[in-house]
């Protein structure tokens, strides 16, 4: 496919068209803010035009659709990424240059969409790159919130929201469509027609109306071959039923209430869900982005392939659900099919079952959604009416020949105690159940999913995570990339198993040498950005060890800071100890809810505040916190990173996908046999990595058994017993005060997460590490192993293997 722009003289003609035509000035008088606005929205045009071309050529083929349901999309800033993908980076910066300007200051403008939170939104937005690169018409369908979850500030040790305005300056990807826009019903009545034949059919009327409105932004693939799209829904109100006696009385909020109301739903990503109204929110969420897109599909096939067309459906649409917040798609279908299409139930709840598909992201049965059944019906009575059915005919048909049927039957029913188990939706309505990692998918047939995968072992499947190459190398690591393709081409980009080649370059000490060289680029990059964002001066000489996720008890960020504690009480015993140097990087948030997680992000700033500050040890290590992990500062992050801490307690972490974007970036997995860091280990070699601790089964064995935390405190009350003590001894207290919460929930909770069995396993761990380190030469043959068998952690590949498995797309 011809390029965008063939020449720099090209591209700059169009470019000046746009900013022309954009912000109204020429190129010298144009801020850089609004220089990159410009540019987005050139490259955004193209993108939607070949998009618009494309989607006429598809509408009426036999090529099967994939929508993608997620309430999470982390994409990051998209100008570098389209501009590697369209493969006119070179063609751009240089036509930039020549107007004096720098690419990477317009770059630097681009902020981070403010529409996921953690792994399962960058994950979506992995799949989506890659299934555009791979040639799928695959359609992301989600929630454009208008704050993101919120931005973190470090103040006094402690995690501050703040508001995430993201949408301030606007969004130049998007386009918006209300020309599609759906309406959306809560509450209300349901109304029971009778029809000629004797059938019934069903309305709700009542209740209140919403629109969501849809929000396009383009997707585009690797070589720019395939654009596909991004859907993202807006809440407003149906109506404007503005109250002028309230707004001429000055009670102007009054007066917009109804404005107030029906924004609120699309306002911000998971709203606190600990009171009433909150839950409500939350389940209005859901069910907004959902029926709004369930719509947008049936209108679209309809369009493309009539209304006679319904026996083709599953073979021509394909809708995968991501984790349960989009768990009422099926039910959605069934209301549509039947009460807007004629139907009957049979023939809607067999187009279901062949098109609906799910991911399952936990294994912690408390973590699995569930919802009050009062609340739900009262909300969405038509929904929770077929809900009610579908859970009807699955009770019914249930086998009673098997044992224990009626504690199983308990165990897989979608409506018990009150409760709506999406999780139970998902899988009822679902032909395909997928995990995210060979051990997880395990433990869900095993354990968490055991009984629904003794009824229907054929849906389920494995499906490893992956990360686009693309995004978490090609842009990430500018100088890693050009050393790659310096050597055996830049075929990895679209094809990341080429990355096994350099498993050629093991002997050749000119590229080990020239590894290092990069990994020090990157670690001088990454300690200017920590020096400007935390004060906090790391020595590039030092080892770069790193923990950078969302922060929950089990990925164990406690277990980290405890071996940080460690080191320096040791220092302080023991003069003569010298640890090798080495800055302590962590990074990542604790949801705003969530006190424990909270308090250990307050944990380690105050002992990053000591050490830093004490002269007897800071010359070996340091410890720093970046605020507002995003993907933007992760890209910074992933290629100085030389130690990937990857410790959650075994048995819990689905898959993890930092692992994945560190080992790309030549870091060296320490973890546990946990998630993906199993396959990581087995593709690079256990050599290659440094595993420690419990196994899954162990974990479960001490769990039933007699492990007792305080046992362990006593035995070690020098090492482990010592870091406990200090959390309320006054040692870290000076900041904000002691740590008197994370004391009694390890240790009255008798450690559920296994920090202080695991402790000792750990820090001998970390110690021989370290000391490996001295062996440079080793140390860059384990780093390249890592790059080189890294490319089966591409999302392309996982997304092959949901076209060819579950999708037949």
């Amino acid at each position: 496919m011809p390029k965008i722009f063939a020449t720099a003289d090209e591209f700059k003609r169009d470019y000046r068209t746009m900013l022309m035509a954009e912000v109204g000035k020429d190129i010298d008088d144009a801020k850089n803010a609004e220089r990159y606005r410009a540019l987005a929205k050139l490259i955004a045009s193209r993108a939607n035009r070949q998009f618009a071309e494309s989607d006429s050529e598809n509408g009426r083929s036999d090529k099967k659709k994939v929508y993608y349901f997620s309430l999470e999309f982390l994409m990051g800033p998209l100008l570098d990424n389209y501009l590697l993908n369209y493969g006119v980076r070179d063609i751009v910066e240089q036509g930039l240059a020549e107007m004096g300007i720098e690419l990477d200051d317009l770059l630097a403008e681009e902020g981070d969409p403010g529409l996921g939170n953690g792994g399962l939104g960058r994950l979506a937005a992995c799949f989506l790159d890659s299934m555009a690169a791979e040639g799928i018409l695959g359609f992301g369908n989600g929630m454009r919130y208008r704050y993101g979850l919120f931005k973190q500030e470090i103040r006094d040790g402690r995690q501050v929201e703040v508001t995430d305005n993201w949408l301030a300056k606007g969004y130049p990807w998007e386009t918006r469509h209300p020309e599609s826009r759906v309406h959306v019903r809560f509450g209300g009545d349901v109304v029971r027609h009778g029809n000629e034949d004797g059938t019934f059919s069903f309305s709700v009327e009542g209740g209140d109306l919403i629109e969501a409105i849809p929000y396009d932004v383009p997707i585009i693939g690797y070589n720019g071959k395939t654009v596909n799209r991004l859907r993202l829904w807006s809440a407003e109100p149906a109506s404007a039923d503005f109250d002028l006696d309230a707004f001429n009385a000055g009670d102007y909020a009054k007066a917009n209430k109804f404005r107030t109301d029906a924004e609120a739903i699309s306002e911000i990503l998971y709203p606190n869900d600990a009171g009433e109204h909150g839950r409500i929110l939350r389940l209005k969420q859901e069910y907004l982005f959902v029926a709004a897109g369930i719509a947008s599909i049936l209108r679209t096939f309809k369009n493309d392939y009539g209304t006679s067309s319904w026996d083709r459906f599953p073979d021509l649409v394909a809708i995968h659900t991501n984790d349960t917040h989009p768990a009422m798609c099926g039910a959605e279908l069934m209301r549509l099919l039947m009460d807007e299409e004629g139907l009957d139930w049979d023939t809607a709840w067999d187009i279901v079952t062949r098109s609906v598909s799910y991911t399952n992201h936990t294994v912690l049965p408390e973590a699995l959604e569930k919802w009050p059944i009062d609340t739900f019906r009262r909300l969405l009575p038509r929904v929770y009416m077929i809900i009610d059915e579908i859970n009807r005919r699955f009770m019914e048909s249930f086998p009673r020949d098997v044992d224990n049927w009626q504690d199983k039957l308990r165990n897989t029913a979608i409506l018990w105690d009150g409760q709506v188990r999406m999780a139970n939706l998902s899988v009822i309505c679902s032909h395909s159940v997928n995990g995210v990692a060979q051990l997880h998918t395990e433990i869900l047939k095993r354990d968490t999913l055991h009984d629904f995968y003794e009824l229907t072992p054929e849906k389920f499947n494995n499906k490893t995570n992956g990360i686009s190459p693309r995004r978490f190398l090609g842009n990430a690591n500018p100088s890693l990339s050009r050393l790659i393709t310096s050597k055996i081409g830049d075929g990895w980009l679209k094809d990341a198993s080429e990355l096994k080649r350099l498993e050629s370059y093991i002997d050749d000490n000119e590229f080990l040498d020239a590894l290092t060289a990069s990994k020090r680029e990157n670690k001088v990059r990454l300690a200017e950005y920590v020096k400007k964002t935390c004060g906090v001066e790391l020595d590039v000489d030092s080892i770069f060890d790193v923990q950078v996720k969302r922060f929950h008890a089990y990925k164990r960020q406690l277990l980290n800071i405890f071996k940080v504690m460690h080191i320096y009480n040791r220092m302080l015993a023991d003069p003569s100890y010298k640890p090798h140097k080495t800055s302590f990087i962590f990074s990542g948030k604790a949801a705003s809810a969530y006190t424990f997680a909270k308090e250990v992000i307050r944990l380690i700033n105050s002992v990053a505040d000591v050490i830093n500050n004490d002269e007897r040890v800071n010359e070996y290590i340091k410890v720093a916190f970046i605020p507002n992990f995003a993907v933007s500062n992760a890209q910074l992050i992933y290629p100085a990173t030389e130690i990937s801490e990857q410790i959650s307690t075994a048995g819990k972490e689905a898959s993890g996908t930092s692992n994945m974007k560190l080992m790309m970036n030549g870091a060296i997995t320490l973890g546990t046999l946990d998630g993906a860091n199993i396959e990581i280990a087995e593709l690079a070699g256990l050599e290659n990595e440094k595993i420690f601790g419990l196994k899954e089964s162990e974990v479960e064995a001490l769990r039933h058994g007699n492990y007792f935390a305080w046992d362990v405190y006593n035995a070690d009350r020098d090492s482990v017993g010592r870091c406990v003590d200090e959390l309320v001894d006054g040692t870290f207290a000076r900041l904000s005060g002691n740590f008197e919460s994370i004391q009694a929930e390890l240790m009255n909770n008798n450690d559920y997460d296994f920090v202080l069995a695991d402790f000792a396993s750990y820090v001998q761990a970390w110690e021989e590490l370290t000391e490996v380190y001295d062996d440079q030469r080793t140390w860059q043959r384990m780093a390249l192993m890592n790059i080189a068998n890294s490319g089966h952690f591409s999302s392309d590949r996982t997304i092959r293997e949901y076209r060819d498995e579950i999708w037949k797309a």
